[in-house]
């Protein structure tokens, strides 16, 4: 049972073993349930809910909840592209970081807020991810749809980064090509890296990871 459900009942119990109490009394105990009854379905609402992680993202990548790990991606805490004090960031290719960081300025002028979910990544971490993928999937194929090996994972080598929430993935898909950054894959719209130079085209994504 809910603490606002035993709130509710109790006061129902105070009415009934009092029923010589006037009006006002009854009044300030009706009002006592109400507001109860109100916390009860504000807490439950949609809009509190914690978020779901991104679509097809392994264990691992979401942008929702990214793990505390041997890069330096703090746990429940997305990074933003200037949280430089963490190798997430701060081992980024420096002709990535510095065009994300100037999308970034540019999308907050627009009411839009750049999170780093996952950045850097060390050989470590992202086999830890991929034998999470395997677990999940099936299989190593289905897995490098997602995950790439820590050989060809540009998370490894700093030149890629993920970015959230869904809002800025939009704004970048749109005008990410204007700083040289474009989608990687279509099953990852958060993955981005520089494809081309700052006011170019952006190659057309591919299906996903695995090529």
């Amino acid at each position: 049972m809910h603490d606002d459900d035993s709130t509710v009942n109790e006061a129902a119990t105070a009415v009934r073993r009092s029923p010589g109490r006037t009006a006002t009394t009854v009044g300030a105990v009706a009002a006592v349930a109400v507001a109860a009854l109100a916390v009860a379905l504000w807490s439950t609402g949609p809009g509190n809910k914690p978020a779901a992680p991104a679509a097809g993202a392994p264990p691992g990548t979401s942008a929702a909840a990214p793990e505390d790990d041997d890069s330096g991606q703090p746990a429940g805490r997305p990074l933003t592209p200037f949280d430089t004090r963490y190798p997430a960031v701060s081992r980024l290719d420096a002709g990535l970081l510095k065009a994300v960081q100037e999308a970034a300025r540019d999308a907050r002028a627009d009411g839009i807020e750049f999170r780093v979910t996952s950045g850097w990544r060390t050989r470590k971490h992202q086999q830890r991810l991929l034998d999470e993928a395997v677990k999940r999937y099936g299989s190593t194929e289905q897995a490098r749809r997602y995950v790439s090996t820590p050989q060809k994972s540009a998370h490894v080598t700093g030149k890629a980064v993920d970015i959230g929430p869904t809002d800025a993935d939009d704004w970048l898909i749109r005008k990410g090509a204007r700083y040289g950054l474009c989608q990687v894959y279509n099953n990852e719209m958060w993955h981005f890296e520089l494809l081309t130079s700052p006011g170019g085209i952006c190659p057309s994504p591919l299906t996903d990871a695995a090529g």
